[in-house]
């Protein structure tokens, strides 16, 4: 049987989502400011193509550095808490061999 996550503690759990919600506020700030970088650069080297050019563009950078913030923010969530270490290992039998 797994072990207990630090997770399950409410108290823990609050804690740990409070900084991962911080995280991702942060990045909300740091993807909007890039996203207006890389829109200023595209129209001062290649001037105004079309609407959905830039449409395009923003929706494509910001999402990308928001799914990366996302998933990053949950690998360290797990790390930071200690839930990586409340698992069941199959193989840790084998290793200690």
């Amino acid at each position: 049987m797994a072990g207990r996550s630090p997770l399950d503690d409410p108290h823990n759990a609050s804690f740990a989502w409070a900084r991962y919600r911080l995280l991702m506020k942060w990045m909300g700030g740091f993807t909007a400011a890039v996203v207006i970088l890389v829109l200023a650069l595209l129209y001062s080297w290649i001037g105004f193509v079309s609407v959905h050019f830039y449409i395009a563009t923003a929706l494509g950078v910001g999402l990308t550095i928001m799914l990366m913030a996302a998933l990053m923010g949950l690998v360290f969530l797990s790390s930071g808490t200690g839930h990586d270490e409340s698992i069941l290992d199959p193989l840790e039998d084998e290793r200690n061999r």
